[in-house]
């Protein structure tokens, strides 16, 4: 047994995490100014302002990337304001529209997709960190026409570019100061979002922040077939039997496994603090095997 677990052992649980919060606050505090002063954070920041509340008393849909959506008819959200995260874009040509929103936090996708994620017409919420990866990836190399953006609500689409010279319709990416440590359900996504383990969390702060009044998640099967330590770097050897395309994280991926249990928490705090403010999360995941939020027929949605 390490000194680090003897040492939890014998502490008060709530001295422990009160030590733990500390720790926590100052190893991030090299990253504070570069995460709130930087300019494109700074842009960011105005852009995220400019979002609050921006769908109070609407629904959205926060779309998971399991196998589950192999088995949900995916046309009924045609006209529905969505969040698709990581690779949902796979699915885009077979769909013939877009969600109406993109996010995504994980290193490894972001730096594996980077000129994909830049190619998205719609808004895009990246984490902070990844800042570092479009270097070669500068939309000026993008031009959308206007109809790409033509469903979004008004405010967002007249929204000023953060680059001068880029086509009106260009909407560029909106950094997120996300962090892997530090439990939270940030109301308002400006500033520190807690990751929780997974980014339908951070869908959760962020369509709390927009004021989405139900929020409902499909594809969020909660089961992994590959197994192994959480949040270990593997790399895949060949076709993705996780998630709903098996060249989601095809052979040569790398990826991280899921931390489950991290998870399971993040939700618990998610649906504690939208049911404080009288919202609603409900899973209308088909055969999820996710327990925290009601769950709900997708069909009898529509």
């Amino acid at each position: 047994m390490t000194i680090l677990k003897v040492l939890k052992q014998i502490t008060p649980a709530p001295l422990w995490d009160a030590a733990r919060a500390t720790y926590d606050t100052l190893a991030r505090f090299p990253d504070l100014g570069p995460a709130y002063l930087h300019p494109r954070r700074r842009e960011s920041v105005r852009r995220l302002a400019a979002l609050k509340d921006i769908h109070r008393g609407q629904r959205g849909f926060i779309i998971g990337n399991g196998p589950s959506l192999r088995q949900t008819d995916l046309t009924k959200l045609r006209g529905e304001y969505t969040f698709g995260m990581n690779r949902i874009y796979i699915l885009f040509p077979e769909l013939g529209f877009t969600t109406t929103y993109f996010l995504s936090i994980n290193d490894l996708v972001i730096e594996q997709c980077a000129g994909e994620i830049m190619a998205l017409p719609m808004p895009k919420f990246l984490t902070w960190r990844s800042h570092r990866f479009f270097k070669s990836h500068q939309p000026s190399a993008i031009s959308y026409q206007p109809s790409a953006i033509s469903h979004l609500p008004s405010a967002i689409r007249q929204q000023p570019s953060a680059i001068s010279h880029q086509p009106s319709s260009f909407i560029p990416p909106t950094f997120l100061y996300t962090t892997y440590t530090g439990p939270k359900f940030a109301r308002n996504a400006a500033g520190r979002l807690w990751e929780g383990a997974t980014v339908t969390y951070v869908a959760l702060q962020l369509a709390f922040h927009m004021g989405f009044e139900r929020v409902i998640l499909i594809g969020v099967d909660h089961s992994f077939v590959s197994k192994g330590e959480a949040n270990k770097t593997i790399t895949s050897q060949g076709d993705d039997p996780n998630h709903f395309a098996p060249n989601y994280f095809g052979k040569g991926f790398r990826w991280q496994l899921p931390d489950l249990d991290t998870s399971e928490r993040a939700y618990r705090m998610a649906k504690k603090a939208y049911e404080a403010d009288g919202r609603q999360v409900l899973d209308a995941t088909v055969g999820g095997r996710l327990t925290v939020f009601p769950k709900v027929d997708y069909a009898s949605l529509f």
